[in-house]
């Protein structure tokens, strides 16, 4: 059953399932939840590959390269959360995070360290098969389509179809929500969203927990901002929530 403070499943866009079957990691070491969930995604299509610790996961990660990883925040000797910044040091790679507990610092971390999306236990493994194809269908767009370009504001440069992002000609490391929420803020200069309107617009989500969304926008600062204690170009707005100025102009 959903968690009450849970977000709800991403809705598939228009654009339809992600391009092709994806290499995916699943990371628990509690067999049977591996098992099911490798089992559901299979049925969906997908490769599957398995670890039961972190250091297994990595030396996988290492050999052949996932499109996508589901990671325990439990695990033995090394947890997911150390899991998730080594595979982030390495590069790119989307994390969906599978987490028993219901205390949010545990949510808030995972987003910190570059999780995508987390699932608290006990999930759906249907759901859990909606949200990483809704993460994937991001990173991965569907063939067939051209992305729709995106114009350059604050010597900021998305290429959605590349999912590269760039400041001054400089790549920006972005996960793939921050890319999500750059190109929409991107997308609408100067209009003030409210943190649910972010949710729901950004990331398809109906309801949940607000703070990831102020997780996303802090990250998103630190990255594109010249000084991220003193933003100009993601403002806060008092009472509704956050405005992108390109003209990087200072508030009061």
């Amino acid at each position: 059953m959903q968690q009450p403070h849970q977000p709800a499943p991403a809705q598939a866009p228009p654009d339809g399932p992600p391009a092709g079957p994806a290499r995916i990691l699943v990371v628990d070491d509690d067999p049977t939840v591996a098992e099911v969930v490798a089992g559901y995604l299979e049925r969906a299509g997908h490769v599957v590959d398995r670890a039961d610790d972190g250091p297994t996961a990595l030396e996988r990660a290492a050999a052949h390269r996932p499109d996508l990883v589901v990671l325990d925040l439990m695990l033995p000797g090394m947890d997911g959360l150390e899991v998730c910044r080594r595979l982030r040091a390495t590069g790119p790679v989307p994390v969906v995070m599978l987490t028993a507990r219901g205390d949010e610092d545990d949510r808030i971390l995972g987003l910190e360290v570059g999780a995508d999306d987390y699932v608290t236990k006990p999930f759906s493994p249907r759901e859990l098969v909606l949200r990483v194809e809704s993460v994937l269908r991001r990173t991965r767009p569907a063939t067939g389509r051209a992305p729709q370009m995106l114009p350059a504001a604050a010597g900021l440069t998305l290429d959605p179809g590349a999912r590269r992002a760039t400041k001054e000609g400089t790549e920006l490391a972005l996960t793939l929500r921050e890319f999500d929420l750059l190109a929409f803020f991107l997308r609408h200069p100067g209009r003030a969203f409210a943190r649910e309107e972010l949710m729901r617009e950004v990331w398809g989500w109906d309801f949940g927990d607000l703070s990831t969304v102020t997780v996303h926008v802090r990250r998103l600062r630190g990255k594109v901002e010249d000084d991220p204690a003193r933003p100009r170009l993601i403002q806060t707005v008092w009472g509704v929530g956050y405005r992108f100025d390109p003209a990087g102009r200072e508030t009061d």
